[in-house]
């Protein structure tokens, strides 16, 4: 069987034959050699023909169904902050190759001994959401008597987050240097060092306060865990990869960012590719729309094919593509001709574009191929 599924090496995908090697065991063999040929003449069919335009398909394609995509996002009940960028706005994050995304989120995915226990993934999850001094306190007030500024801690959520008093006031005293932190009861005290210190440099003082970061992940601003099938997973706002990846409590294989540029920065841009394809797999599945694999996985590659992860946009794709015309064509086509015609560069006139600049036919479909007739001369005809 094994002599049989070699011969098809090399024609046949090796995914697919270790697929059908994996069933071979319920075919004879003739059965098998009809089940290679079927294979191969379907595979053979789902080639794109030479010539095809397959660029103006696959814009065709994500063109078409763009105009039906709802302008929507989704939201997390309950959870005010934790929303998902869905339908056209996302697939436009994604193809612009934006580095700031509206709802950088992450899906956190947990080892088996810890998925399914409540307790372990709400702890986790506290582990992972950012602390700001601001939540740790029940009230903020300022004594005007003596000018300075009084927070009453919550000693349930500081015990729930796993820190102490103590650690707080080291981590302010590092924080804010231009003030004195002491702690008076459940109260921590702070205060200029400045003497006779406005009222507006305490006030200044008290907000700074509010903002320092205490404990967790920095960018994780919201945790939620979620039971999706048998295991609990965490779907957060906010999206902070490299560090999340570090806790060993982590599935690190399952665990996933919206954030293509901070994938592609942590894991490289073959992660990154994969990423442009399973968003925006998930953007037309989620709409009820329906695009084929190859034309998602094509735009893929252009995005990612320098290394490193472009848009389609002037400073992007378009703007790196080898023909002037092509590039004029797209936008500020003066500064492309200028810049083209002060270093001397060269058109080929491969492509689509600069050939229908030029009225000639397009080097696509019908107009790839030459016609060549080979004449016989006259004296071979006498």
């Amino acid at each position: 069987m094994e002599e049989i599924i070699k011969k098809y090496k090399g024609i046949i995908p090796d995914a697919l034959l270790d697929e059908i090697n994996s069933n071979s065991d319920q075919l004879n063999r003739k059965q098998l050699e009809e089940v290679l040929e079927k294979t191969k003449a379907a595979y053979e069919f789902a080639k794109i023909q030479p010539g095809e335009a397959i660029g103006i398909i696959t814009a065709e394609s994500f063109g078409e169904p763009g105009t039906q995509m709802i302008l929507r996002t989704f939201h997390f009940a309950g959870v005010a902050e934790l929303n998902v960028s869905l339908g056209l706005p996302r697939l436009i994050e994604i193809f612009d190759a934006r580095k700031t995304i509206k709802t950088p989120s992450m899906e956190i995915h947990l080892k088996k001994e810890c998925n399914n226990d409540v307790d372990k993934v709400k702890k986790i999850a506290a582990i992972i959401k950012q602390t700001r001094f601001q939540e740790l306190v029940s009230e903020f007030s300022i004594n005007l008597a003596k000018m300075q500024v009084e927070a009453l801690l919550k000693k349930k959520k500081i015990r729930e987050i796993g820190i102490t008093p103590v650690t707080i006031i080291k981590i302010l005293q590092e924080t804010l240097k231009s003030c004195i932190v002491k702690s008076d009861g459940d109260k921590i005290i702070l205060k200029t060092k400045v003497e006779n210190s406005e009222l507006t440099e305490i006030y200044k003082l008290k907000e700074k306060a509010k903002t320092v970061f205490i404990k967790g992940i920095k960018g994780v601003t919201h945790v939620l865990p979620v039971k999706r099938g048998n295991e609990f997973i965490i779907l957060t706002a906010g999206t902070n990869l490299k560090k999340v990846l570090q806790i060993k409590e982590i599935d690190q294989i399952k665990t996933t960012s919206n954030d293509i540029f901070e994938i592609a920065k942590v894991l490289g841009i073959e992660a990154a590719r994969q990423a442009v394809i399973n968003e925006t797999t998930n953007v037309i599945k989620d709409q009820g729309l329906e695009i084929d694999i190859r034309h998602i996985m094509f735009i893929s590659d252009v995005l990612t094919i320098s290394g490193v992860f472009k848009g389609i946009t002037r400073s992007g794709v378009t703007g790196e593509k080898e023909s002037v015309l092509a590039r004029a064509s797209f936008e500020t086509p003066i500064k492309h001709i200028i810049n083209a015609a002060l270093s001397g560069e060269k058109d080929e006139l491969n492509s689509v574009i600069e050939n229908v600049i030029l009225n000639q036919p397009v080097p696509v479909g019908t107009g790839l191929p030459d016609l060549v007739a080979k004449m016989k001369d006259e004296e071979n005809e006498k």
